[in-house]
């Protein structure tokens, strides 16, 4: 009868160990959206891009777009777009690289992947259209 009830505390432990293991995805249970790159207003929403530098960087990188309304609440917007623009310069051609988004199944808040070119001055083209309406903005950003 110990034994029985040894093995059934070791399986209750293992099990909650495992569940907040899986279940936790930065502090607090939250996404971990690391340090901030830009903010921006999108529409009636405020937008923030993030990464865990808090600096777009030339190359392959993930970066986190979460949205929020007045009130600090996170807010799902449907369909997002993000594509970082660099005019041409001389005898460079003209550039645009773009994120391709997943869901983080936290709503408002995704996670993304960019390859960026070249280092320098990019304008970031942010959109989105769904639940929370249209929304377009576009903000400088500096790559690294």
């Amino acid at each position: 009868m110990n034994r029985s009830l040894i093995v059934i505390a070791v399986a209750l432990v293992a099990t909650i160990l495992f569940g907040a293991a899986c279940g936790k995805s930065g502090s607090n249970g939250n996404i971990s959206r690391g340090k901030v790159i830009k903010t921006a207003t999108a529409g009636n929403l405020t937008a923030t891009l993030s990464n865990s530098t808090g600096q777009l960087k030339q190359g392959d990188q993930e970066v986190i777009l979460d949205f929020i309304d007045s009130s600090g609440k996170p807010i799902d917007v449907g369909a997002v777009s993000l594509n970082f623009h660099m005019a041409q310069m001389g005898p460079m051609a003209e550039m645009n690289d773009g994120t391709a988004f997943t869901s983080t199944g936290t709503p408002g808040i995704y996670r993304g992947r960019v390859n960026i070119e070249v280092g320098g001055e990019w304008q970031a083209q942010l959109a989105y259209e769904g639940p929370a309406g249209n929304g377009k903005t576009t903000f400088s950003v500096t790559a690294r």
